[in-house]
């Protein structure tokens, strides 16, 4: 018998070229109450999201056809994909296997091979996350702010520009190659706007640009 059934509702995309996982963790998912949606690669995910938007993505990195670097650029650049969380899963496990990953757009950076309750809690975490953010927001409308900043915090155009685009979901690289600059330059306008508004992440950057209709 499934243990919640609040996640019935819930959809995930799973995606990884080694069938046999792909049958595990599709099963593991299901019985906790989850509805999963399969691909082989990122080409074949993203015929799927065309259909369909599910509340988060769980992807391999290393795929034939498109991989998951690839896959997350394609979903971060689209307005109605590039608000999912995503869940990278890779037999890499080095410090900078993990940063790479979380720089191209990942949300959650786990190691093959892992505990099915690590992933189910990761997704758990994920998807309350996107929940209090939308409750927040929620409140924000009616006159509760949800992000508290300086009220005298001025931007110069180029971190508008920046912090817009964070706010779209675009990671550093792709920010930097939109805007003709280093993937340094880029962290460091993030840096400063997050040293101005006192925030403590981009997540919450992305939150405060949209609550204040920068983005």
């Amino acid at each position: 018998m499934k243990e919640n059934s609040q996640r019935d509702s819930k959809k995930l995309l799973l995606i990884d070229d080694d069938p046999n996982l792909i049958l595990l963790v599709k099963d593991y998912l299901e019985f906790r109450g989850y509805n999963v949606m399969t691909a082989e690669n990122g080409r074949e995910a993203l015929d799927l999201l065309e259909q369909s938007i599910p509340d988060m993505i769980i992807c391999d990195v290393m795929m034939p056809e498109m991989d998951g670097y690839s896959l997350v650029q394609h979903i971060r650049q689209e307005p109605r994909t590039n608000r999912i969380p995503v869940l990278f899963l890779s037999a890499k496990g080095q410090s900078q296997d993990r940063v790479k990953g979380l720089n191209e757009g990942a949300d959650v950076y786990m190691v093959k091979p892992f505990e099915p309750e690590e992933l189910v809690a990761q997704v758990e975490s994920s998807l309350n996350q996107i929940k209090r953010w939308e409750q927040g927001r929620a409140r924000g409308i009616d006159g509760v702010a949800t992000i508290q900043v300086p009220h005298n915090v001025e931007l110069t155009p180029t971190e508008l520009k920046v912090v817009q685009l964070v706010a779209k979901g675009m990671a550093n690289r792709e920010i930097a190659e939109q805007l003709n600059v280093s993937q340094r330059t880029i962290e460091s306008h993030v840096s400063n706007m997050l040293n101005k508004t006192s925030l403590n992440n981009r997540t919450e950057l992305a939150r405060w640009a949209i609550e204040s209709n920068m983005a």
